[in-house]
């Protein structure tokens, strides 16, 4: 029976568990290797990188309601307590939070607009996301399709092993969304002006390039910065392969993460694929690395909440948030969209 269990998926998953611990312990076997200054410079780069998002989100909130004051200083508070609680919660808990804090910062704001203008940002994410993987593939950075499901990743083999059920998955998902939406358009009329109103931004092309979409540029190009002293920082050669092959890895890691943040599914694919340093070297950098950022957003998160909302009771922004959410929803505004 212990045999049969490792070709079962939960003994895959119990595997990529096991090498995402494996990987911790040569993190810390290796933590006086570290080269702290690199470390410093790739976390003040994620710290810019989570301001500048914030600001393109900013703007995209004053298209959508240019007659209110929207201060800078709660609104990015708001995201990073959103990333602090994203770090250690599952089901973007985090992203609930941010619309909720950020809503409540602007009088008479619905939830389905603030909703759709924080979903404005995935038009850039998507199409770099996209740019970034064919880069990979088109460059060899990634394992060939027949490797996939020898991977040690659960995440990634599972998939691989089984295409059917990808799809059928896929197809779930795209059915829930329809019905979803067919069921909030039935149910309240208003819900599709607010969002309208959340997008607005997008039928103002030059607008949304300059505001937005320059703004989550340089944002991606401070993550680019902090993976690259990341590398620096273990060991690595930082150059613009290895860390264009660190993004896809994460891309891919956390597509459908069976693990919080890919955790295992993220180590085994960079240890396929990042040729050249140690086995140990590169384990030790990707741990570090995922610690390292779910450490950092849940410091500035914790810190925002409780410097900017004077609280320290980030479980009852959550469940404030939901309430209001479920309590617009009752008086016909449309704050089940929040939920999703």
């Amino acid at each position: 029976m212990p045999v049969l269990l490792v070709q079962t998926p939960l003994g895959d998953l119990a595997s990529s568990l096991e090498h995402f611990f494996n990987a911790t312990t040569e993190f810390f076997r290796h933590l006086s290797e570290v080269h702290w200054s690199q470390f410093g410079l790739a976390l003040l780069c994620l710290l810019g990188m989570q301001l500048v998002r914030a600001w393109a989100w900013r703007n995209v909130l004053k298209a959508a309601y240019p007659e209110k004051r929207i201060g800078f200083t709660h609104l990015a508070a708001a995201y990073l307590a959103g990333a602090g609680i994203n770090a250690i919660i599952p089901a973007h808990a985090g992203d609930v939070t941010k619309i909720f804090l950020v809503k409540r910062q602007i009088p008479d704001s619905s939830y389905p607009a603030v909703t759709s203008s924080y979903i404005v940002q995935t038009v850039f994410d998507t199409s770099v996301g996209i740019l970034v993987l064919l880069y990979a593939i088109s460059q060899g950075l990634l394992p060939p399709l027949p490797e996939l499901p020898h991977l040690p990743a659960f995440e990634v083999s599972f998939w691989a092993n089984h295409p059917k059920t990808l799809a059928i998955t896929v197809a779930v998902l795209l059915v829930l969304i329809v019905v979803g939406v067919w069921y909030l358009n039935q149910r309240v009329r208003r819900f599709w002006a607010r969002v309208k109103q959340g997008l607005v931004i997008l039928t103002r092309p030059g607008d949304y390039m300059r505001q937005v979409f320059a703004w989550q540029g340089v944002g991606w190009l401070l993550r680019f910065a902090a993976f690259w002293f990341f590398l620096e920082a273990f060991g690595l050669k930082g150059s613009v392969g290895n860390v264009m092959l660190v993004m896809s890895v994460q891309a891919i890691a956390n597509i459908v993460p069976f693990t919080p943040g890919g955790a295992g599914a993220q180590q085994a694919l960079l240890v396929a694929t990042l040729h050249g340093p140690s086995r140990a070297a590169v384990l030790s950098f990707s741990v570090g690395t995922q610690i390292a950022m779910a450490a950092w957003s849940v410091v500035l998160g914790f810190a925002a909440i409780f410097l900017v909302f004077r609280t320290t009771d980030w479980r009852g922004l959550i469940r404030q948030a939901q309430e209001d959410a479920d309590r617009e929803d009752g008086d016909g505004g449309g704050g089940a969209a929040v939920a999703t």
